[in-house]
């Protein structure tokens, strides 16, 4: 298989083969090019950066130039298998909204994102009294498209709130997986996988 990110490795890994996936946020379409050449799926993607759209279509994939915080409400429910949100979740103006249109046009939903409650993150916040930059956050706070700093702890707090059962959920820490205990503190990233209460 294509060497996927770490967090597009555990999707890939756990997704069923032959299922219709729509991939939202889906940049060049790695993930959808993986699926389709590995696991037969019928692979959909929405994507608001017009390059990368445009790279997405000319490997062959069925992309779309679109917003997830406006473009979702037009997907009937249920016409995805899956509906995948990969590292976009942070980057959306109403998160809330985005989550409940991806588990009404998925029968489940992954959903993964930074934890901004990582212990290295609290260390440059408490040390230098500054946003951190890490390898997985590079940008400066002026110019990262994060808008909305989530934590495990927060998600999970958000997803028992709104009635959304947890069906999977993976740990990285430095690209590898690691194991939930403490995961809020020790995971860099995390992947969930979610259906309809």
């Amino acid at each position: 298989m294509t060497i996927l990110r770490p967090d597009l490795a555990i999707i890939a890994g756990n997704l069923r083969p032959g299922s219709k996936i729509l991939d939202v946020g889906c940049g060049d379409g790695q993930l959808m090019l993986a699926l389709q050449q590995h696991k037969n799926v019928d692979a959909r993607g929405l994507e608001i950066d017009g390059h990368d759209v445009a790279s997405a279509v000319a490997r062959g994939l069925s992309v779309v130039q679109g917003d997830a915080d406006n473009d979702l409400a037009a997907y009937p429910h249920n016409s995805f298998d899956y509906a995948i949100l990969s590292q976009t979740l942070q980057t959306t103006r109403r998160p809330d909204i985005v989550l409940d249109h991806l588990l009404r046009i998925g029968r489940e939903a992954f959903v993964s994102f930074p934890n901004f409650a990582y212990w290295r993150v609290r260390m440059a916040l408490m040390a230098r009294g500054r946003m951190p930059v890490t390898a997985h956050m590079p940008a400066l706070w002026y110019e990262t498209p994060n808008i909305h700093h989530t934590t495990i702890g927060d998600f999970r707090v958000f997803l028992r709130d709104r009635g959304v059962r947890i069906k999977g959920e993976w740990f990285l820490s430095g690209g590898m997986p690691r194991g939930g205990r403490m995961a809020n503190l020790f995971a860099e990233h995390a992947v969930f996988l979610l259906i309809k209460g």
